[in-house]
């Protein structure tokens, strides 16, 4: 019995990009097309193909009603959208944005909440021991020391102001840190890529701690994360030297964007030759 091994198919960005954002199409309001257009757009029998510069799809465009140009625009003209490698790169970094997005709003919430109960936390101390006070017979502060989440609760009680603001500049400051991670990221900025590596390579030995003292499903799912991120951050995008470095990566990106790699993806223009007329 004959077996056929079915070819697999890539994840094409392209075609990603082209469905959220549309064909990446130039010279659709040309009044003519040239055959020295062919990368771009052709015309045979009236129909025009117009070609999609970001995943080589062919789309008929009917003729423009009214013409804004005379021909399409020369290829220095044109800011060719991104495409294989830096495009796959630009939705990895901005899943990475994403995930620091999260982080900026709990570290948000969290440090807002911790103002919030620094500024009442006199307060919030003497009503919380008079409350105990009076549920199980005369418990204050130098009670049994408590277990499970009442014992979470007496430890933040009893902290003092100095250490709660603290710990609020701790966490606004992260996340700062993350927001400015957030932002490089989206907008692919080299030293966004340095600054998330390093900032989270530092997390690594604490994640791995919290692991010893207490497994849980999202402390591992986090740190999962973290090591897919620092890994592809040193290896995808070459940071400090390694695999040729900037200029690798450079070289890489003109070999996928440049107008020759769209000639290599360029089927052969054959214009249809009108049969001489028998006389």
């Amino acid at each position: 019995m004959r077996i056929r091994h079915r070819r697999q198919r890539k994840l094409s960005y392209e075609l990603i990009a082209c469905g959220l954002e549309g064909h990446a199409l130039v010279g659709t309001d040309a009044a003519t097309i040239g055959p020295e257009h062919t990368l771009m757009a052709r015309e045979s029998d009236g129909v025009r193909w117009h070609r999609c510069l970001r995943c080589d799809a062919w789309v008929v465009v009917p003729p423009p009603q009214e013409t804004g140009r005379r021909r399409p625009p020369e290829r220095d003209e044109i800011d060719l959208p991104l495409r294989g490698r830096p495009l796959r790169d630009r939705f990895v970094l901005r899943l990475i944005a994403l995930d620091r997005a999260v982080h900026v709003v709990v570290l948000g919430v969290l440090a807002a909440a911790v103002f919030a109960f620094t500024s009442h936390h006199s307060q919030l101390q003497s009503d919380y021991y008079r409350i105990l006070a009076d549920l199980q017979g005369g418990l204050g502060p130098g009670s049994p020391v408590h277990h499970g989440l009442l014992g979470e609760l007496d430890k933040v009680i009893s902290l003092r102001t100095k250490t709660l603001e603290l710990a609020g500049l701790v966490l606004a400051g992260y996340g700062v840190l993350e927001a400015v991670e957030m932002v490089g990221l989206w907008l692919a900025r080299r030293w966004a890529e340095y600054l998330t590596f390093v900032a989270t390579t530092l997390l690594l030995p604490l994640e791995v701690y919290e692991l010893t003292s207490k497994v849980s499903a999202l402390k591992v799912v986090a740190l999962v994360i973290n090591l897919a991120v620092v890994v592809y951050l040193l290896t995808a995008k070459r940071l400090f030297g390694l695999r040729g470095g900037g200029r690798a990566e450079r070289a890489e990106r003109e070999a996928d964007m440049g107008w020759a790699a769209i000639e290599r993806a360029t089927p052969q223009w054959r214009p249809e030759v009108p049969a001489s007329t028998v006389p």
